[in-house]
């Protein structure tokens, strides 16, 4: 076998990377830096299975052809389940923190493994009871958003974080630019956006830095000011999406954000109906939006391909017909949490295989200690292993 060393290589004209055909096999002991560059930056025009290093959202990402485009390697981490008992297992973890538990709104978090089926486990507890909450998350960190308490009564604009590899109580974070619930949210693995709300409804987006801690920061406005948002994420690292909610009236349409960037929402498109009060959970590729009210209560599921733009497609439908409820995913799987029916609450737990389509399946339920139906308005929930991450 020949060998020949390098220190640069280039092609014959220095404007562009050279081709290396036929079997390469790089070796060392130390090494190998891909091309890296800002989102804004990425190439469109080159080959299905380029790699590049985003220096944007700090991931390796991969080109899978001009009609998705580019996407981020999914980190599978048999460390991130944690827990104990038959919170034990591998892949992303749950966290719900707050939410009404009867007979007023919880102060309890609860967890579970997505991998697993099963009930919620103890997590830990918020500094009060709060519901109508948002969440969003990194890797590393879950995020309450603000809510409505009853001691003092009334929306807050308080910001508390958790570990989920942690087991723990919820810290202080820092504060939201103002009093706020029923708001919709988005993340990457570095930045987290909080849209809109009551009361209102609004049309501001705040943003954080999730590994660190502080106030949120003004990033521009919704193109409709809307309260009563699809809560969980919905994110492919790149692109962040809001769905749904009322201005008063009910809404159908979808706007997206760039999440490394500032500014205002741009169009996505329509959701099939009008409906606010859904949970979305997504991949890194597909965004699934469930359930909502306008005014009935309804079970269906449908999609979005992130990358792109468009109208919602069917998925398939819930067991039962729910709002209020939480949205949470691994890489592969999505779940949908508790929620209002009318006239009665349900704690039970749905599961889908997000790259597929068809019904949902049952996980198990919502459980909080001293609770007689476990918490149904887990709105606040968030994961360690959705599609923006």
């Amino acid at each position: 076998m020949s060998q020949i060393n390098i220190r640069n290589l280039s092609n014959e004209n220095d404007d562009g990377s050279p081709e290396i055909v036929g079997v390469s096999t790089f070796s060392a002991t130390s090494f190998f830096v891909p091309p890296k560059g800002s989102t804004e930056e990425r190439p469109s025009d080159c080959e299905p299975g380029s790699i590049r290093f985003n220096t944007d959202t700090a991931n390796l990402e991969y080109f899978r052809g001009k009609t998705i485009g580019w996407s981020q390697f999914e980190l599978i981490d048999p460390n991130l389940g944690g827990g104990t008992g038959s919170n034990t297992g591998v892949g992303a973890r749950a966290v719900l923190p707050g939410g009404m538990s009867a007979p007023d709104r919880s102060a309890s978090i609860s967890a579970l493994t997505i991998s697993t089926l099963g009930n919620t486990q103890d997590f830990g507890d918020l500094a009060a009871g709060i519901n109508a909450n948002a969440g969003l998350s990194s890797r590393t960190r879950g995020l309450s958003i603000g809510g409505s308490r009853s001691s003092p009564v009334g929306r807050v604009n308080v910001i508390e974080f958790f570990t989920f590899a942690s087991l723990g109580d919820a810290a202080d974070f820092g504060d939201m630019s103002f009093a706020v619930a029923e708001n919709g949210t988005t993340s990457n693995n570095v930045r987290g956006i909080a849209a809109g709300g009551s009361p209102g409804p609004k049309d501001e987006l705040d943003y954080i830095a999730i590994a660190q801690t502080g106030n949120a920061v003004d990033f521009g406005d919704l193109a409709i000011a809307r309260e009563g948002l699809a809560q969980g994420c919905i994110s492919n690292g790149t692109r962040g999406v809001f769905s749904g909610g009322n201005s008063p009236t009910m809404l159908n349409n979808i706007e997206f954000v760039t999440i490394m960037s500032t500014g205002n929402t741009s169009d996505f498109g329509d959701m099939t109906a009008t409906m606010s009060r859904q949970a979305n959970c997504c991949s890194s590729t597909r965004g699934l939006i469930s359930g909502g009210m306008n005014p009935s209560v309804t079970n269906t599921i449908e999609f979005i391909t992130i990358a792109t733009t468009g109208n919602t497609s069917d998925f398939g439908d819930m067991t039962s017909a729910r709002y209020n409820h939480g949205g949470a995913s691994s890489p592969t799987r999505g779940l949908f949490l508790a929620g209002q029916p009318t006239p009665n609450a349900v704690n039970t737990i749905d599961f889908v295989e997000i790259a597929t389509t068809g019904n949902a399946v049952d996980f198990g339920d919502t459980d909080v200690a001293g609770a007689t139906n476990g918490v149904i308005r887990p709105t606040g929930t968030s994961s360690n292993g959705h599609g923006g991450l």
